[in-house]
């Protein structure tokens, strides 16, 4: 998967997002609960398997994110990008300063070895 590479550079902090509904405009933040602040190591292996995640057909499933990660750098003021994922229809809405419109919307294999890494992950941050 396509993400903005200065972004992954300048990034030093990942929330990640247990999302309650879809956003109500595009381009906002989706709602929901932080349910972890990833760092160092931890944030650099979530960017690599998301990275890492192999292209995929389009499925139909109505994008139902259940996850997303907003990455910040140093200031932590505004987020440099937002991508939610939706595990079912195997698609990522990506939006934020850093994020050109053309990979706004990928999507991935979610029956791969990073994409059950990176569920797994988000898993095992939500209480």
């Amino acid at each position: 998967m396509q993400l903005p590479a200065e972004a992954v550079a300048a990034t030093v902090l990942i929330e990640v997002v247990r999302i309650s509904a879809l956003p109500t405009e595009r381009g906002v933040p989706y709602p929901g609960r932080v349910v972890a602040h990833w760092t160092g190591g931890e944030a650099a292996e979530a960017l690599t398997l998301i990275e890492m995640l192999p292209g995929s057909e389009q499925h139909r499933c109505g994008f139902s994110p259940g996850w997303s990660i907003r990455a910040y750098e140093d200031s932590l003021d505004v987020a440099l990008f937002e991508a939610a994922f939706c595990f079912r229809c195997h698609e990522v809405r990506m939006h934020g300063t850093a994020v050109p419109p053309v990979p706004a919307t990928q999507f991935f294999d979610a029956d791969t070895p990073p994409a059950r890494a990176l569920l797994a992950l988000f898993r095992a941050a939500t209480p």
